[in-house]
């Protein structure tokens, strides 16, 4: 009996000395990993030292061989982009209306303004590299407008106020803009993506208005068969405006403040921008007077920010919906802004994609851009951390051209 008490008195003895020694490794791999970080940990703190973000009213610049690139090719793309200015009259209320003069129901409804000449900067890793016009001038951006509403119902998902993209929106929107039949079936999804063929006026806009097809009388587009949702692509304005609308009855509050609080005032945008809506789009919500902003400048209204505020919300993207180590957007929705859609490969959730190589030739298939009317363009190249934000250049041909010389500069290096 004594024999099996001192074999047992040592077992837990042995146990005791294990469990000692244990926690002074564990204790020892702590300390080790503090001062003698593995190859993993310190390029992730490395990563993380290199991920730079402005402050707000200040952005710092390298030159371009800091950033391995060759400052003569970045002139010429810089020289590329003054030389082909948008030629459209600065007056952009008589651009709209030459733009659009087939269209009926083409009456301006929001505010416009004069353009300014051409500006933009080119972004890498972080650093401003270049740099040319008035960055800081505010102008109309049209439906680069787009990619900030976009932003919005992002915002809404993460917060789990529109539960799926996919979900009818007849089940959150009740004010009989889509009880009929067909507009019933409308999801979220094709709202985003404008596959949705939404039937009706809105803000005194017929949808068959925007961009009607030559040689159809208007009386033929009012009664034409509707296609089904999600099967066919048709850039349409009243039906952006649709979406501003609907998420204006979820956040139960004016899409601009929700955007200045989650998105433009963590990332340091100047307090210069607007976003408007029409003089006909204000609504009662809970008692409360608020306007339905629009998704463009079609009509007037719409965005009106400077390159370098665009620049900020750019970056954001860039990072990933990251800034300052705080997630502002989710990655799972940047991840689905960027999914083709199946009627229209080169359009993802109202930012424009490069499937294929076929918007933008020079660039990865990667890349995604905002782009709006007059040549304003955000490029988002997450393959080179490169940004590429330019105003009032001539069509995205130029852009591709702009974008051509850019990325030769970095592989020059």
């Amino acid at each position: 009996m004594l024999k099996i008490f001192l074999s047992f008195q040592k077992s837990v003895l042995s146990q005791r000395r294990w469990h000692s020694l244990s926690v002074l490794f564990v204790l020892a791999f702590i300390l080790s990993i503090c001062l003698f970080p593995p190859s993993w940990a310190a390029e992730t703190q490395s990563s993380e030292k290199e991920s730079y973000f402005p402050r707000r009213g200040d952005w710092e610049k390298r030159q371009p061989e800091e950033m391995g690139m060759d400052s003569r090719l970045l002139k010429e793309a810089v020289s590329f982009a003054v030389s082909n200015e948008w030629t459209g009259p600065i007056d952009l209320k008589i651009s709209i209306t030459q733009a659009f003069e087939r269209e009926p129901f083409g009456e301006i409804l929001g505010p416009t303004k004069d353009r300014g000449e051409t500006s933009g900067m080119v972004i890498k890793n972080g650093y401003i590299v270049a740099e040319w016009g008035d960055t800081k001038r505010v102008d109309m951006t049209f439906s680069a407008s787009k990619s900030y509403l976009s932003s919005v119902c992002g915002l809404a998902l993460d917060d789990g106020l529109i539960y799926d993209v996919h979900d009818r929106v007849e089940d959150y929107v009740v004010d009989g803009k889509f009880d009929s039949e067909h507009n019933a079936k409308i999801e979220w999804h094709h709202l985003l993506n404008q596959t949705s063929d939404w039937s009706g006026t809105l803000w005194d806009k017929p949808d068959w208005s925007d961009r009607p097809p030559r040689g159809v009388t208007w009386e033929n587009l009012r009664n034409r068969p509707l296609k089904e949702p999600g099967t066919s692509y048709k850039y349409n304005d009243v039906r952006v405006n649709l979406l501003a609308f609907s998420l204006l009855q979820v956040w139960r509050k004016p899409l601009p403040m929700v955007l200045k609080e989650r998105i433009m005032d963590p990332i340091g945008a100047s307090s210069t921008w607007r976003w408007h809506g029409y003089r006909n789009s204000w609504v009662l919500i809970d008692g409360v007077r608020m306007q339905s902003v629009s998704g463009g400048g079609h009509w007037g209204g719409g965005f009106f920010i400077s390159t370098r505020d665009h620049a900020r919300f750019g970056l954001l993207f860039l990072r990933q919906g990251l800034w300052k180590g705080k997630q502002l957007i989710s990655k799972q929705w940047i991840k689905m802004l960027r999914v083709p859609s199946s009627a229209n490969p080169n359009y993802g959730y109202m930012w424009w994609l490069n499937t294929g190589q076929t918007q933008i030739p020079s660039a990865p298939e990667s890349v995604f851009y905002a782009a709006g009317f007059g040549g304003n363009y955000i490029v988002i190249d997450e393959e080179h951390d490169l940004l590429i934000v330019v105003r009032w250049v001539g069509s995205t041909k130029t852009l591709d051209g702009i974008v051509q010389r850019v990325l030769a500069s970095i592989q020059a290096d």
